[in-house]
């Protein structure tokens, strides 16, 4: 699958952002801080948060549930 360039001023792309929820990333400044995404013009705020949101879901519901 192609990816879709997310954050232009820093050219992350929807693969860079569910690769680093599959990394452990849960929070938008984390993704910021690791990606850089979203902190030159800002424009593509929401768009990233929509994408890590939907990759963090995607992780939890892959991960096996363990029981006591």
């Amino acid at each position: 699958m192609r990816a879709m360039y997310i954050c232009m001023c820093n050219a992350v792309t929807d693969h860079d952002i569910r690769r680093a929820a599959a990394d452990g990333v849960h929070s938008f400044a984390e993704l910021q801080a690791r990606t850089g995404c979203s902190d030159c013009c800002g424009c593509c705020e929401q768009e990233a948060r929509s994408t890590l949101s939907k990759a963090v879901d995607q992780v939890m519901m892959t991960l096996p549930i363990v029981t006591a």
